[in-house]
C-alpha cells in the first residue's frame, strides 16, 4: 500500500508563488590544523652553553696541539735515528811518529772489505776546521793541534756490518783508531722518544679528564635549571632515554661546535708555523728550531690526527652527558620511591 505524498513534495509540483527557493551553501572550509611546537627541554642557546662550548674549544686546542707536538717530536727523533745508523764514525787519534795520511787510508780501506759498509770517506784539514770552529774559531792550524781525524763510513741499514769484528781488525792494524757506532746516541734518541710520547699521552688524558669533569658540572647545572620539567615530564610517563636524548643532542651541539674551533686553530697554528719556517730559512733563529724540533709539519697524518682527536671529544662529551642525565633521573626515581625523602623535593 503504498503512503501519498506531501503536496510540497509532489512530483513535478513547482514552489508556490512569491516564494524563493534557498539556493544550496557551499560547504565551509575549516583551516588546517597547526600543531603548536614544544618548547626543547634543554634551552638552544644560554649562558652556560655558550661558556661550555669556549672551555671544550680551548680543551680541544690543547688536545690537537699535544697530538702535533707529539707526532713531530717522533718524526724528528726517527729522522735522527736514521741518519745515525746509517753511518759510523773511525777516530784516529794523533800520536808520536805516527803518519796521519797513511793511517787514515789504512783504517778506510780496511773498513771497505767488510760486508755491509757502502762507502768510507775521510774528512780533510777543512771539514774538521768547520767542525772546530763553534769552539775554536777560524783559522785553525791542526798541524800545530792534537786534534783526531775522522773517517764517517756508510753502511747498509739493512744489512749491516759485524761492528765487533770491524773494531777487533781496526785495533790491530792500527792502535790508534777507535770505531763509534753511535749506539749509545741511538739508544738515547729513542729512549727520548718514548718519553716524550708517553708525556703527551699523559697530557691528553688529563685534557680528556678536565673535559669530562666539565661537561658533567655543566650537564648539572643544566638539569638543576631544568630539574621542575624534567621531573614532570618523568612523572608523566616520558622515559629516561628520551629526556637522555634531549641532553645528548644539545651537549653534542655544543661538542661538535666547540671541538670543531678548537681543532682547526690547532691545525693553523701548525700550517703558520710551517709557512714561517720556510720562509725564514737560513736564519740562526729557525736553524735552532729547526735542529730542536725538525720542521714544523705534521703531514696528512696529523692533521687526520687532529680530526680524530676532535671526533673523539665531541663522542666523549655527549656519552659524558647522556650518563649524568640517567644517573640523575635515577636519583630522583629513588627520592621518589623513599617517602622519607618525599619531604625533600622541591615544590
Amino acid at each position: 500500500m503504498n503512503r501519498p505524498r506531501p503536496k510540497n513534495q509532489a512530483a513535478g509540483r513547482q514552489p508556490p508563488a512569491g516564494v524563493r527557493q534557498a539556493a544550496p551553501q557551499a560547504p565551509v572550509r575549516r583551516p588546517p590544523m597547526r600543531v603548536r611546537p614544544t618548547a626543547p627541554i634543554v634551552p638552544p642557546s644560554n649562558i652556560q652553553g655558550n661558556a661550555l662550548m669556549v672551555v671544550i674549544a680551548i680543551m680541544s686546542f690543547l688536545a690537537c696541539l699535544t697530538l702535533g707536538g707529539v707526532s713531530m717530536v717522533r718524526a724528528t727523533a726517527a729522522s735522527w735515528q736514521s741518519q745515525i745508523s746509517r753511518e759510523v764514525t773511525i777516530q784516529i787519534k794523533p800520536d808520536e811518529g805516527l803518519d796521519m795520511e797513511a793511517a787514515l787510508a789504512k783504517a778506510r780501506d780496511l773498513a771497505l772489505t767488510f760486508v755491509g759498509t757502502k762507502d768510507a770517506v775521510v774528512m780533510d784539514d777543512q771539514a774538521t776546521a768547520r767542525l772546530l770552529e763553534p769552539w775554536l774559531g777560524t783559522g785553525l792550524n791542526l798541524d800545530e793541534l792534537p786534534v783526531p781525524r775522522l773517517i764517517v763510513v756508510t753502511i747498509d741499514e739493512s744489512n749491516p756490518p759485524d761492528f765487533d769484528s770491524m773494531r777487533t781488525q781496526l785495533q790491530k792494524e792500527v792502535p790508534q783508531a777507535f770505531l763509534d757506532d753511535h749506539r749509545t746516541w741511538v739508544d738515547r734518541l729513542v729512549s727520548m722518544a718514548h718519553t716524550t710520547v708517553m708525556i703527551g699521552l699523559a697530557i691528553l688524558a688529563l685534557v680528556f679528564v678536565a673535559m669530562v669533569l666539565t661537561v658533567v658540572f655543566a650537564t648539572r647545572g643544566a638539569l638543576s635549571g631544568n630539574r621542575h620539567i624534567v621531573e614532570v615530564l618523568h612523572f608523566v610517563g616520558a622515559e629516561a632515554s628520551f629526556i637522555a636524548r634531549e641532553f645528548q643532542k644539545h651537549f653534542l651541539k655544543i661538542s661538535l661546535k666547540g671541538s670543531a674551533a678548537g681543532g682547526t686553530l690547532a691545525a693553523l697554528c701548525f700550517a703558520a708555523a710551517n709557512v714561517w719556517q720556510s720562509h725564514t730559512l737560513a736564519t740562526p733563529q729557525t736553524d735552532q728550531a729547526t735542529a730542536l724540533f725538525g720542521t714544523f709539519t705534521i703531514g696528512w697524518g696529523g692533521y687526520l690526527g687532529i680530526f680524530a682527536t676532535m671526533l673523539v671529544i665531541a663522542l666523549l662529551t655527549t656519552i659524558t652527558a647522556r650518563l649524568t642525565v640517567m644517573r640523575t633521573i635515577d636519583e630522583i626515581d629513588q627520592v621518589r620511591s623513599d617517602p622519607l625523602r618525599m619531604d625533600y623535593l622541591p615544590d
